[in-house]
């Protein structure tokens, strides 16, 4: 358990310790270790808190950025898990990962919901082998444990960590244990628990949080495609838009039962690759798509019973966010028209709950006679 005065200790010295990273390490980066697959890990509790897997999903903590040549810090806002994919050497960041616990009816934002050591927006988070308790930690902390979940296929790896927080304003105290598969790595499979601690929660939802980025605006579901540009058509203030959500039997199915929620954008590669050239575009070119190739986004959830209650959530936006603020000036259109920002998965909670988000270049389609030609 972190304790007030340990962290402002810790959130003190996070200059020097970050100026005596840069020069005492080469590269921080996660470094590939040898293995049966092709990890992405820190070598070092010291090294940059960035895991993942080649050809597949890499994901970080704040301060630590994704994206190759963009510097070892950056690439996104605290509070939130950073998730990109690794192609060909590089790695670029897609989304972010946001926790969104419901005590009593009200809702918090770990992007946003102050930090109790700072009071600035967002949550410190830390990364740990052990479930145990401990402390914020400003480096990797851990490389990750590998193991072999599938006894009938011994040669399949899983690299799995903890991922610890800040107590929330409502007393919501979770934390995830995170993990990916070698024979699955276009997915990071995402369980939610609680602290002792902690407030009820009604709900402990995690979100995909930067749906805009890659201008996602159809949602595949088993009777119909939505078209966020249909659903939001005439919408173009600065602010998010939210209509109904979608009850989880509405979500394609696989032979075994799991459940699937595709989104996916409306535009090719080429098209995704175009950008305005006036002066607010230039400064807002940090929204440019920057991976070279068209990603599937997805949530699954395993062996779903008929009569799930849980729904599928989504928000969308005309204008790329732009901090909060309230003159809409600072807001680009986003090019092409609305488009999905929040995604997630709704359900009441439980502890241990499992979900996985995929991110793919395959079509809906394709995942899911992947999925139907699998035996687990």
């Amino acid at each position: 358990m972190y304790n007030r005065q340990f962290v402002k200790k810790i959130l003190s010295i996070m200059v020097i310790t970050i100026v005596w990273l840069v020069i005492s390490w080469p590269p921080v980066f996660a470094q590939e270790q040898s293995s049966e697959h092709a990890w992405i890990r820190p070598e070092s509790d010291k090294d940059a808190a960035l895991w993942g897997i080649r050809n597949g999903i890499v994901f970080s903590l704040w301060p630590y950025g994704i994206e190759t040549n963009k510097g070892l810090f950056g690439g996104g806002p605290r509070g939130l898990i950073r998730l990109g994919i690794e192609r060909g050497g590089n790695m670029y960041l897609l989304n972010f990962l946001a926790i969104e616990p419901i005590v009593n009816g009200k809702i918090e934002f770990s992007e946003i919901s102050p930090s109790q050591i700072d009071e600035k927006w967002g949550k410190l988070m830390w990364a740990s082998s052990e479930e145990k308790e401990n402390s914020f930690y400003p480096t990797a902390n851990t490389s990750g444990i590998i193991s072999h979940p599938d006894p009938n296929h011994p040669k399949v790896e899983e690299l799995s960590l903890y991922v610890f927080m800040e107590k929330f304003i409502s007393g919501a105290h979770p934390y995830l244990k995170l993990s990916i598969r070698s024979d699955r790595p276009q997915e990071i499979c995402i369980q939610v628990f609680n602290r002792a601690d902690s407030e009820q929660m009604d709900y402990c939802n995690i979100t995909a949080t930067m749906g805009n980025y890659a201008r996602l605006r159809q949602l595949h579901f088993n009777d119909e495609v939505i078209d966020a540009r249909t659903l939001y058509k005439g919408y173009e203030g600065i602010d998010f838009i939210e209509k109904d959500t979608y009850p989880a039997a509405r979500l394609l199915r696989s032979k075994r039962g799991d459940r699937f929620a595709f989104a996916t954008t409306n535009e090719n590669l080429e098209e995704l690759g175009k950008w305005p050239t006036d002066s607010l575009a230039n400064v807002k070119r940090n929204w440019y798509y920057r991976i070279p190739v068209k990603l599937t986004q997805y949530w699954r959830k395993e062996q779903v019973a008929e009569n799930a209650q849980w729904r599928v959530r989504v928000n969308g936006r005309a204008k790329y966010w732009s901090g909060g603020s309230r003159d809409a000036n600072n807001y680009l259109a986003i090019p092409g028209g609305p488009a999905f920002e929040n995604f997630e998965l709704q359900e009441k909670y439980l502890p241990g709950q499992k979900s996985f988000f995929g991110i793919t270049e395959m079509s809906p389609k394709e995942i899911m006679d992947v999925f139907n030609s699998q035996t687990f």
